[in-house]
């Protein structure tokens, strides 16, 4: 009998904690002539009763396994963490928020035994969100693909099915601070989209505003692009033309006794102004991807585990 592992990022997570389990643990007490299971909930460093209403969930049953965080570490380090102890032949990476319905887990299985290696959820429509955030998701998506040297699918998250031979290919990639929708691209493998309806959140607030939103584009772009380095490059090739220009106008100037230069407050300050806001774009990007070398070169965990549950059981 094979096993479908379910991994669920927790980051104060109590509305829904229970609704979560029991929508998630219906479905796959449906399949289980066919399958085993297990669900790994990943507590990321949350203050509320999330992880002690998990901690009561999984003393009633011991399929439910808990990792929890010292502190938050953020999602895709949580996602990493539940990925790198499942034990399943298929693994369902899902948010809490049940945006990510369980209930299109059967369908997504029957997709991977009919050979498809990652099974990736693209949302059709995305229910109970502002313009705003539409606008900023399509912008992001089309600004990372745009930017990125790998094909990202647009409209889609971390919500996937993913077999075992993928799984470990992406838990021995050494590096930290993992864009893992990218990664999961990368790898290759046969992989196929599975359209949705993305639903409403149930219960509790999101956890990916706005702020966070511009973070995971800067990790995805600096994980799969050098295109910003290159950036640099054109930036300096442009400044250095257009001071050719500045230079050819004044010699033009001088030479024709032309009376618009006399003060040339307004050409100096624009020259000032322009070099150096070039100058200054350049070293941060330049910096991002040196602070990225940085944290790599310190060799830190990406996250460190306080508690693990039901993992002796089985």
């Amino acid at each position: 009998m094979k096993t479908v592992s379910v991994v669920i990022p927790m980051y104060y997570e109590e509305d829904v904690a229970n609704l979560c389990y029991e929508r998630v643990s219906a479905v796959l007490e449906e399949l289980k002539k066919k399958y085993d299971y297990e669900i790994i909930f990943v507590n990321d460093g949350s203050k509320d009763k999330t992880l002690s209403i998990l901690k009561e969930i999984a003393s009633q049953n011991e399929k439910v396994k808990i990792v929890s965080f010292s502190r938050n570490f953020g999602h895709q380090a949580a996602v990493t963490a539940g990925i790198k102890e499942v034990s399943g032949d298929a693994v369902v990476i899902m948010d809490a928020d049940l945006q990510d319905p369980p209930e299109l887990i059967p369908d997504m299985l029957k997709l991977w035994e009919d050979g498809s290696e990652v099974i990736y959820g693209k949302r059709n429509t995305r229910k109970g969100e502002s313009a705003f955030k539409l606008l900023t998701a399509k912008m992001f998506y089309s600004f990372l693909n745009a930017m990125s040297e790998v094909d990202i699918p647009k409209n889609t998250g971390d919500f996937r099915l993913v077999d075992r031979s993928v799984i470990d290919v992406i838990n021995n990639l050494p590096e930290h601070n993992k864009f893992l929708r990218g990664l999961f691209s990368w790898v290759g493998f046969e992989q196929k989209e599975f359209l949705y309806d993305r639903p409403k959140r149930e219960l509790g607030e999101t956890k990916y505003p706005f702020k966070k939103m511009l973070k995971l584009a800067k990790d995805g772009i600096i994980s799969f692009s050098t295109k910003p380095l290159k950036l640099v490059g054109g930036l300096g090739i442009l400044s250095i033309f257009i001071s050719f220009v500045i230079l050819i106008y004044s010699i033009l100037s001088y030479a024709l006794n032309w009376n618009n230069l006399s003060d040339g407050w307004t050409s100096i300050m624009v020259s000032i102004t322009f070099f150096a806001g070039v100058q200054l774009f350049s070293l941060w990007i330049m910096s991002e991807y040196i602070s990225r070398i940085y944290d790599e070169s310190k060799g830190r965990p990406e996250y460190i585990i306080k508690e693990k549950i039901n993992f002796d059981k089985k």
